[in-house]
């Protein structure tokens, strides 16, 4: 299981929300890129990066920053989210090096964009869920919708989707735990992988999802605990590998 660590972006600066609101910002950096770096120096096998004010806008907001960390670090796997609702946006991340696009807003609005970007970009298409209650969240969790998180889900088990980012808005930023068993209900309940997101707080959480990994969890994004010291992702994702051997 991977520990992939977040660098949420806002006005270019490397920051972390509480519960999805731009309004309750704390800003740990003013130069992600140094910081993807020290990620990368700590062990760091993927990072997941979300454009928030593309998340708000609809369109890609940080665009340079995050070119910026692709092009520093060839090596490391990037995933981004926020702003990205139509094809073109799309390939213009995968051509400047992103690994995996995530959709969030357009897999609830339109989820046949979805299967059509899958065509367009086979191997680099996640889905990412965010749920309040087990209801899909959109808007940059503005909006709380009435589709139910695994029914969505499983609209896309036959597109080619790579992964489900499944985060709990309620917990995210909160430091109260990670939600192992609405995630690990999700990953039961479809044949595509899913990583955790929302509320990891320390080594606690990341053995509670491993040990829920035979289930379908394929990695935990982890934001705060990291940046706050409250989990070292070097250890982290060394006993993760370990308990997985073992």
């Amino acid at each position: 299981m991977l520990v992939i660590p977040a660098i949420d972006l806002k006005q270019g600066q490397c920051v972390r929300l509480k519960q999805g609101r731009m309004d309750d910002d704390t800003v740990f950096s003013d130069k992600p890129v140094e910081v993807a770096g020290q990620w990368r120096d700590e062990g760091a096998r993927r990072l997941h990066l979300v454009d928030l004010d593309g998340a708000f806008a609809g369109k890609p907001a940080n665009a340079d920053v995050i070119h910026a960390i692709c092009s520093a670090y060839p090596e490391l796997p990037v995933q981004i989210g926020g702003g990205i609702r139509n094809i073109d946006t799309a390939k213009a991340y995968i051509e400047a090096g992103v690994s995996w696009v995530i959709i969030g807003t357009q897999a609830v609005k339109t989820p046949e964009f979805v299967a059509e970007l899958c065509k367009a970009c086979p191997g680099h298409v996640i889905v990412g869920l965010d749920a309040k209650e087990g209801m899909v969240a959109t808007e940059g969790w503005a909006e709380v919708s009435n589709v139910s998180a695994v029914s969505l889900a499983k609209q896309f088990e036959d597109t080619g989707v790579s992964a489900i980012v499944y985060t709990d808005i309620s917990r995210d930023g909160m430091m109260q735990g990670v939600n192992v068993e609405q995630t690990a209900a999700l990953a039961d309940a479809i044949n595509i992988p899913v990583i955790a997101s929302g509320g990891v707080t320390n080594q606690s959480d990341i053995d509670a999802l491993v040990e829920k990994s035979a289930s379908g969890i394929s990695g935990a994004i982890v934001g705060r605990a990291i940046y706050e010291g409250t989990l070292d992702l070097a250890s982290a994702q060394r006993l993760a590998d370990k308990a997985l051997k073992g």
